[in-house]
């Protein structure tokens, strides 16, 4: 199966967080670090995300 690879603006959408919200998070060691695509482009993994949202909601249910 092929990664898809989710640029900023798509992660926003999905999480719900700000742009400098997922950058605090990410020098945090909070949310997943980004992968360098070319000089000046970065994505994430859709798993990685997916997975992210996962643990969040495990957790605010008490599943933890």
């Amino acid at each position: 199966m092929a990664t898809r690879i989710l640029r900023l603006p798509e992660v926003k959408t999905r999480t719900g967080l700000s742009r400098s919200t997922i950058y605090l998070k990410v020098s945090k060691q909070e949310f997943p670090a980004p992968i360098r695509l070319g000089a000046r482009s970065i994505g994430w993994p859709e798993t990685d995300i997916e997975s992210w949202l996962n643990e969040r909601i495990a957790a605010s249910r008490g599943e933890v």
